[in-house]
């Protein structure tokens, strides 16, 4: 927080716990603002998220993401995304996108690199997701998905999700923010802003 935005700042008065919907609480919280006003907001306690932006070469398609196909239960959709999961508790993030990508798709990161975080949103919710960068892919074993976990494993050319992120299949929001993540990490984004 900057010094000048002290004016900004909501003080909290009181914060109660309303009900645990499995991968997230709800809390009700009573805050004070500096100008003397005062107001009932709702807050979503969730746990951090990591997204992994994995390369891997393909035979046939180039240079390639390895990304997951799945069902998701809040768009009715199936989904075409980075391998992605909740961060544990006593877990640290780096470790949780070894974890996730293992799990997910059976590859283990021979370099994994944090890229970037943020908040996906303030506005409700407190939690962060980090995205990391992981090359030198190698297949060690099979899947190890969760009870309600379907996935398919699919290489998709990073110049096709480049050209559809945000569009139909890709249409979650988060991979749209780690792949500006994996842009600045690739130097795509000075490139652009320069020429």
């Amino acid at each position: 927080m900057k010094k000048n935005d002290e004016h900004l700042v909501w003080k909290t008065v009181s914060r109660k716990w309303l009900n645990d919907f499995r991968i997230f609480n709800i809390y009700q919280v009573q805050r004070e603002a500096a100008n003397g006003i005062s107001g009932t907001f709702y807050e979503v306690d969730a746990p951090n998220w990591v997204t992994i932006i994995p390369h891997i070469t393909d035979k046939k398609l180039g240079l390639c993401f390895l990304m997951v196909r799945q069902y998701r239960h809040g768009s009715n959709t199936v989904t075409l995304e980075f391998p992605a999961g909740m961060v544990e508790k006593g877990e640290a993030a780096e470790f949780c996108a070894g974890r996730e990508l293992l799990e997910e798709t059976g590859y283990k990161a021979g370099y994994l690199e944090f890229i970037g975080e943020v908040s996906p949103n303030p506005a409700f919710m407190n939690n962060t997701v980090s995205t990391y960068f992981a090359d030198g892919l190698e297949l060690i074993r099979e899947q190890e998905l969760d009870k309600h976990e379907l996935i398919d494993v699919v290489p998709v050319p990073v110049k096709e999700v480049l050209a559809s992120m945000g569009q139909g299949e890709y249409n979650n929001g988060i991979m749209m923010i780690s792949l500006g993540f994996y842009l600045r990490r690739m130097n795509l984004v000075n490139m652009s802003l320069d020429g």
